[in-house]
Parts: structure tokens; sequence; C-alpha cells
């Protein structure tokens, strides 16, 4: 069997009860996403390594716990060391062609920084640095006509920067998420023997999802919303306020027009495949960076918890697989996997071997067997938790001024002290089993300790202790 074609597609903050398959929402429209499950294996049990996107991307495209270089959060978060390959260069070596298209946020990157796809192993690209604008890309505008308009600090929070094509800039104006599918086709069809790895990366459905193509607010019967600028009269943080929940006129609506418009171009390429006989030998990843933002408007049920927490909300992601020649269609795992396993599973289906935290999960995927990782671990720091089997251990430092700001600024409940939870029994993680379950609490901090340990962090910062939860512990 040659080696497959393989397209990673990652979104941005996507809901996770947000897939029209699910049924959970009827104003939900995913057939593109809906076409990929049914030809192929959905895990339902899939997690990101991080709630927030910057340390979340670089386990991506790492294979690495991206706590073994210190990040943790948006203020330690970065790009692997030069001696851990990216998986670009892992599938480089295996003879494939590259294509990144899409955000770029592993930290504060700078053009020709090697967190920018041409300097790990990205042939052809055309990308964005989000870390150059808090976190974001505009969905219109990506111009220095737009940058002078929106003026230096609104340009900034709104993200009209120009783009980059390997070091150079690009400008475009235009909706950018037709735009990236349409350079990952033309990308596709290029002439050349090699397999390709393409990773599309797009900034859909994160937040500001009013910034929509005229011609789609007047179909959808939307009212157009203003980005913020100085001469409004009102701060930045003021304004911020009023677009998230539950502030913003119709903002379910316009994330639901962003989330149909990216999976739009996830059909088209799906056709693309299809009339160009690649199909059956393209091995199709969708995934996302982090759990959906419900301060964005995306709903995660049955999960409790958003993105910037390490409730299930903010850590379990949508993750579907479709190789047709090795697949099975309609599948689905409860497998405990990580976005870890990317990095060895798509190196194993290009026939080679990847140093990673993650596993092989095409044993997995085949149904050859059930188990893949026996535990996973978050750790920002002024939160953490670990997973083992059905249990779920986490700790909230209900002190932070992290807290503080993300539940004032973010609308985001973030918890506080000690919550252990059956996710067999209790999958919204409604009842604290502290109290009658110590010892597996006890248990779950050692593991955790240990692990903190093997990826270098201090074990001696490992906030709080079991068996104080009462004074400390909440079932916020």
């Amino acid at each position: 069997m040659s080696a497959p074609n393989i397209l990673l597609i990652v979104s941005d903050d996507h809901g996770y009860a947000d897939r029209s398959a699910l049924g959970v929402h009827s104003a939900v429209r995913t057939p593109g996403l809906d076409r990929l499950a049914s030809g192929g294996v959905s895990c339902s049990s899939a997690y990101v390594t991080a709630p927030i996107c910057s340390p979340s991307r670089a386990g991506i495209i790492s294979g690495r716990y991206q706590q073994r270089w210190g990040g943790q959060w948006f203020d330690s978060a970065s790009f692997a060391p030069d001696d851990v390959p990216s998986l670009a260069e892992l599938l480089q070596e295996r003879g494939y062609r590259t294509g990144y298209f899409g955000k770029v946020h592993y930290g504060g990157e700078n053009v020709g920084d090697r967190a920018c796809p041409p300097q790990h192993g990205f042939e052809e690209t055309l990308y964005g640095l989000a870390g150059q604008s808090l976190g974001r890309l505009n969905y219109l505008h990506h111009s220095e006509q737009s940058q002078s308009e929106y003026g230096a600090d609104a340009a900034k929070y709104m993200a009209v920067q120009p783009l980059l094509s390997g070091d150079e800039p690009v400008e475009h104006e235009g909706f950018l998420t037709s735009e990236l599918g349409r350079r990952a086709a033309e990308f596709i069809e290029a002439e050349d023997e090699r397999p390709y790895f393409c990773m599309l990366a797009f900034n859909a459905v994160h937040n500001f999802c009013w910034q929509l193509p005229a011609d789609e607010l007047a179909r959808r019967g939307l009212p157009e919303y203003n980005d913020w600028k100085p001469e409004s009269g009102r701060t930045y943080t003021e304004w911020y306020d009023d677009v998230i929940v539950p502030n913003l006129p119709h903002g379910r609506e316009y994330y639901l027009a962003q989330l149909e418009l990216m999976d739009a171009e996830i059909g088209k390429l799906l056709d693309l495949l299809d009339a160009t006989g690649q199909a059956d030998n393209t091995l199709v990843v969708y995934t996302t960076d982090n759990g959906g933002s419900t301060c964005n408007f995306a709903d995660n049920t049955p999960l409790r918890g958003t993105k910037y927490t390490v409730w299930e909300g903010g850590i379990r992601v949508p993750m579907l697989w479709r190789w047709p020649e090795r697949l099975p269609a309609t599948q689905q795992t409860d497998a405990l996997v990580s976005t870890l396993d990317l990095v060895p599973t798509l190196v194993a289906a290009a026939g080679g071997e990847a140093e990673s935290d993650g596993v092989d999960l095409l044993p997995v995927l085949t149904g050859e067997t059930q188990c893949a990782h026996t535990a996973l671990h978050w750790d920002c720091g002024f939160q953490w938790a670990v997973r083992s089997g059905d249990w779920k251990l986490s700790w909230v430092d209900s002190d932070s001024p992290s807290v503080a700001h993300l539940s004032q600024y973010e609308h985001a409940p973030m918890g506080s002290g000690w919550q252990l939870t059956d996710l067999a029994a209790d999958l919204g993680e409604q009842h604290n089993r502290m109290t009658d379950e110590p010892e597996i609490a006890q248990r779950l901090r050692a593991l955790h300790a240990t692990w903190r340990t093997e990826v270098g962090l201090d074990p001696a910062g490992l906030l709080g202790d079991p068996v104080r939860h009462e004074e400390n512990g909440s079932d916020e």
C-alpha cells in the first residue's frame, strides 16, 4: 500500500455539541463534518493538551506535552525547542510535500521564528501570526490599508495585519475561511508525484463571528456589527463585554454561520478528493484546538465548562478520522485519546515511527484494540487535572488572579478547589466524589506529581492537598 495523502484540519474553539449529526441542536448544519464522520471513525473521548490555543497547538505539532519546555499558559506558551522535530519535518523525511494554510499561534511569534510554518517543515504556506493580535485573525480584512483605516490600536485588537506566504507579507481582503479552503484545494491539486501533508488551520470559529461577508449577512437576515475602534468613545475592554455571552445580539446565529461556512469548505475538499480519485488513500483528520468557547456562543453539551477551564468542556474535543483504504466507516471509539497522538499516528500511516508522548492510534481506529492511553494530564499552573481510566481529579486555585480575570472578563466560571469525578457515571461533572473516594483522589494526585517530574515541572509546585479538601474545596 502506498503512503497516504494526509489532510489535517484544525478549527478554533468549536463546541463539542455543535455537529448536526449529534442531533443536539436543530439549528446546527455541518454536512461536511457529518460526511467525514460517517466515512470513518469518531473519537468520543478525545482531548487536547491545554484548554487554550497556544500551548495546545504546540502539543499538536510536536506530539509532546508542551510542559516539557515550560508551556502552561498564554504567558509561557511557545513552539517546541529546535531539537524537537515538527510533524511536518517528520513527514518530509518520509518523502511528503507539505503545506500549511491558516492560523498560527504557538506564542508571541515574529516573522522568521521557528514557530512560523516555513521554518519548521512547510514548503507552501499562507498563514497569519495570531500571537501578534490577541490570538485571533480577522475574518475579512488583512492589508496595510485596513491597518491604516483601523489605526494602530484597533488594528492589533481586530487582527487586520497582512498574512504571510513564506516570510513575505500577503494582502487579502475577503472572507478568509474561503481563501484558506481555496489555497488548500490548490495545494492538493498540484501536480507532484510525492504524497502530501496539508495542514488547514481555520481561524473559524473563534470569536468576532459577526465578521461575515455582506451577502451572507443578508442571506441570513443578520445585521452588521461594527468592529472596535477608539473613536467609538469606549475602551476595548468596555466594548468587548458587549460582544460575548450573554450580551451580543444574534451571537449564536453569527457563530453558527461561521461554523456552517467552514464546514462548507471542508465539504468542498471532500468533493475534490472524490473527483480526483484521491479519497480512498487520503487520511483526513478533523479536530479543534481546545474546548468550545461558550462565551463565543459555542455549546459543549453534555460537558461542563468552557475553553479556559479544565472541566471537560475545556479540554474534550471533536476528533474524526477517515481513511477508506484502512479504516472502517461509521464507527465510534470511546478509547482515551489525545491530540498528542496525531504525530505518532500520522507518521505511522506514512510508514515511519516518531518519538512522542502520544501513541499510534491506528490499532484503535481499525478496531484491533480498545486501549490507547491509560492516563492524560493537564497543567496550567493555577489549575490542573489528571484523568486515569474513568476517574478525573482536578484542582483550581481560587485565589489565582487568572481565575478572577477569566471569570469576569471571559465570563468563564472556573470552579474552585478539588473535584473528583467518575466520568462514566457523571460526564457532566456535577457530583464531587472527594469525600467518599479519598484514596482514589490521593492516587491520582500522586500520579500527576510523578508526571510533573517526568515533564520537568517542579513537583513542589503541585498545589493543593486532597486530605484537606474540605477547607478549600467546592462543588461550584
